[in-house]
C-alpha cells in the first residue's frame, strides 16, 4: 500500500472577508440557544422589562426576540451590524471594568453572517420604527414599519450558508429545550424581567417578573422550593452574596439545578459549584447535588469576564479565598435553617400540595398508596426502619451456589440496609444493593420495547417548570415508551393519566418529574449515547431498591442470581458505580498482620 501523497505547499495569503466573518461567528454562535443568549442579553442591557422569544423549528427556521427596551436610533442601525461596534463600552475602554452583559459588539454581526437577519427598532420619541434586513452579511436594506418602543431581531434559516454546522445541530425539539434552559439561567440572574417563549405559536414557557429571589426560583425549580429552601446572605472578598438554596431533601442528580450569577450575569464556575456542594457536607449523598440560586455582587475589577467569547466563564481574583468564604457561608446558613435535618426523598413530589390541586385533607391508607417500582415480590420495611445487621453473630442468611463467573456466596447481613456483606471461598464481598438492583432493572427494561402502563383512577393535574415542559415536548415518544401517559390540561398545566408498571408493580408518579429533569439536562452522560439507553438508565435508577430500604435476604439472593444469568457480566450500575467490592483472604491477612499464617 503506497503512502498518501504529501500536500503541496500553498502561499500564505489573507482569507476573504466573508470567510473571516463566518469563522468569527463560530466563536459566539454555536446553536440557536447561543443566538437567544446574545440577543436577550442585549435586551437586558437596554433595560427591557419584558422579552418575548418566538421560535419555529427549534430556532433553526425562525428565532425572534422582541423587547420593550430603549431602542436604537435609525442613524445607528447600520453601525449595530458592524463587528466591534457597541454602545456598551467607550472606544478606548477600559475593558477591565465591565458592568454590562455584552460589550464586544459582535453578536448582531456574527448572527447576520450566518443567517437572514431583520432588525427593527424604535427609540423613545420616534414616531415610527426603522429597520434593516440582511442575509449572510450582505449589504443591509433599510425599511420602516410600525412598532412600539423597543427592538425586534428576527433570525431566519440559521446557518443557511454553513451547511456543515447546520448538519450537526440536534433535533428542533432538543434545541428548544436548550433555549429554554438558557432563558432560565438569564431569568434567575435578572428575575425582575418577564420572559415569554412561544413555539409554533404556542406558549411553552412563561417566567414572570418576581420581587423576591425565592419566588423566581420556584418558577424554575418548582413550587415546593418556596417552603423547602433557606436564605443565603453574607459578605465575600470584594462584595456580597445573596441567594436561596434548597434543603438537602431537594438535592438533584446533577449540578444543573444550581444557578450561579455574578453582577447579574449567569456564569458557569466549577470552583464555586464545588464550594456550595462542600458547604452541605455529608447532609446529601456524594452522588447528589444542591439546587438553588446564588447571586454574587462583586466590584468589576475583582473579575475578568473577557475570558471566553460567550462570556459565560469568568475568572475571579483571589478565587480560593472566595470559594472558602462561600463554602463557610453555605454551611452556616444550612445549619441555621430549622429544616436542615428533615428526612425525605430527593425528589419533587407530585402531590396535591405541589400540583396546585385541593388536598383531600387526609392521607389515603397505606394499602391505597402506589407501591414503589422495585424488585418483583420484594418486602420493604417502612421508611425510617433502618438498622445495622452486623455480620458478626447474624449467621448465613442465604447461600448462592457458584457459577463460572462467580464463586459461591453466603449472605451474612446488611450494613444500614445499604451494603450487603457476604463471604466467599476466597474472602469477603461487599455488595451495594441499589447498584445491583439498578443494573438488573436496566437490563430487564432494555430488553423490552416499551413498559407496561397502568391507568390512574384519579389522574394527577400538575405544573412543570419551563425546561421540564420543553423536555416533555422534545421527548414525548420516549416518555410514552417509558410507561407514562401525559396530556396537556391548560396553558401551563398537564395531567398524568398512566404510570409504568414492571412485573406487577406500579411506579410512583414522582418518577416522571425526575425523568423530565434529567432529560432536560441531557440525560445521564456516562451511559451509552443512545437516547433510549439514557431514558432506561434514568428509569432504572429511580425504580431500583433504594439505599436504606430493607430487603428480604432470600429476595436479594434471587436478585444476585438474576444478575449472574445476564448475557454480559455486570460489574457496575448503568452510570458506573461498582456493584461488588471483593476483599481477598490474602488482603484480610495483611490487614491483621497474618502474612506468615
Amino acid at each position: 500500500m503506497s503512502a498518501p501523497a504529501l500536500p503541496m505547499r500553498q502561499p500564505i495569503r489573507p482569507l476573504a472577508p466573508s470567510v473571516v466573518e463566518r469563522i468569527a461567528a463560530g466563536e459566539v454562535i454555536e446553536r440557536p440557544a447561543s443566538v437567544v443568549k446574545e440577543l436577550v442579553e442585549n435586551s437586558l442591557d437596554a433595560s427591557a422589562t419584558q422579552v418575548t422569544v418566538r421560535l419555529m423549528g427549534g430556532g433553526t427556521e425562525l428565532l425572534e426576540v422582541a423587547d420593550n427596551g430603549w431602542g436604537i436610533p435609525g442613524e445607528e442601525l447600520a453601525r449595530a451590524l458592524e463587528r466591534h461596534a457597541t454602545s456598551k463600552l467607550p472606544p478606548d475602554g477600559p475593558i477591565d471594568r465591565i458592568d454590562t452583559l455584552g460589550f464586544r459588539g459582535e453578536a448582531l454581526a456574527s448572527v447576520a453572517a450566518v443567517a437572514h437577519l431583520t432588525l427593527l427598532s424604535r427609540p423613545e420619541g420616534s414616531e415610527v420604527a426603522e429597520g434593516l434586513s440582511t442575509a449572510g452579511g450582505s449589504s443591509p436594506t433599510p425599511f420602516a414599519a410600525p412598532r412600539g418602543v423597543g427592538t425586534t431581531v428576527e433570525v431566519r434559516e440559521l446557518f443557511f450558508n454553513t451547511p456543515a454546522r447546520r448538519k450537526f445541530l440536534r433535533s428542533p425539539a432538543a434545541e428548544q429545550v436548550e433555549i429554554v434552559r438558557t432563558l432560565e439561567r438569564l431569568y434567575l440572574a435578572r428575575p425582575s424581567v418577564t420572559i415569554r417563549v412561544l413555539s409554533e405559536g404556542r406558549e411553552v414557557a412563561l417566567l414572570p417578573a418576581a420581587s423576591h429571589l425565592t419566588e423566581a426560583a420556584a418558577f424554575v425549580l418548582g413550587p415546593e422550593f418556596v417552603t423547602g429552601s433557606f436564605p443565603l446572605r453574607g459578605e465575600i472578598p470584594g462584595g456580597s452574596v445573596a441567594g436561596a438554596l434548597g434543603h438537602p431533601v431537594l438535592a438533584g442528580p446533577t449540578s444543573g439545578g444550581l444557578y450561579l450569577s455574578v453582577n447579574g450575569r449567569p456564569i458557569a464556575s466549577r470552583p464555586l459549584v464545588q464550594a456550595v456542594r462542600l458547604g452541605y457536607g455529608d447532609t446529601i449523598p456524594r452522588v447528589r447535588f444542591p439546587v438553588g440560586v446564588v447571586h454574587l455582587d462583586l466590584a468589576p475589577d475583582r473579575l475578568d469576564v473577557n475570558v471566553h467569547p460567550t462570556k459565560r466563564e469568568v475568572r475571579f481574583a483571589r478565587e480560593r479565598e472566595l470559594s472558602d468564604t462561600l463554602r463557610r457561608l453555605v454551611r452556616e446558613a444550612l445549619l441555621g435553617s430549622p429544616k436542615a435535618s428533615e428526612p425525605g426523598r430527593s425528589v419533587r413530589p407530585l402531590s396535591a400540595a405541589s400540583l396546585g390541586r385541593p388536598s383531600a385533607g387526609t392521607a389515603p391508607p397505606p394499602a391505597a398508596r402506589p407501591s414503589p417500582l422495585a424488585l418483583p415480590g420484594s418486602s420493604l420495611r417502612p421508611a425510617g426502619q433502618r438498622r445495622l445487621d452486623r455480620a458478626a453473630g447474624v449467621g448465613p442468611l442465604s447461600r448462592l451456589e457458584g457459577s463460572e463467573r462467580r464463586p459461591a456466596l453466603e449472605l451474612l447481613g446488611t450494613i444500614d440496609a445499604l451494603y450487603w456483606v457476604a463471604s466467599s471461598d476466597d474472602g469477603l464481598v461487599l455488595i451495594d444493593q441499589h447498584a445491583a438492583s439498578e443494573r438488573l432493572l436496566f437490563e430487564s427494561l432494555r430488553s423490552r420495547e416499551t413498559l407496561s402502563r397502568q391507568q390512574l383512577v384519579d389522574p394527577l393535574v400538575f405544573e412543570l417548570s419551563p425546561s421540564e415542559r420543553a423536555a416533555l415536548d422534545a421527548h414525548e415518544e420516549e416518555v410514552r415508551s417509558a410507561g407514562f401517559e401525559v396530556e396537556r390540561f391548560g396553558p401551563t398545566t398537564h395531567r398524568l393519566l398512566a404510570v409504568p408498571t414492571f412485573r406487577g408493580r406500579r411506579a410512583s408518579a414522582e418518577m416522571l418529574r425526575e425523568l423530565l429533569r434529567e432529560l432536560s439536562q441531557g440525560g445521564r452522560p456516562t451511559v451509552p449515547d443512545a437516547l433510549r439507553d439514557r431514558v432506561t438508565a434514568t428509569i432504572a435508577c429511580h425504580a431500583a431498591v433504594r439505599a436504606g430500604e430493607a430487603v428480604d435476604p432470600q429476595l436479594f439472593a434471587g436478585l444476585l442470581r438474576s444478575l449472574d444469568r445476564l448475557a454480559s457480566p455486570a460489574s457496575s450500575c448503568p452510570h458506573g458505580r461498582p456493584i461488588m467490592v471483593r476483599l481477598s483472604r490474602s488482603r484480610l491477612d495483611r490487614w491483621f498482620l497474618r502474612q506468615g499464617a
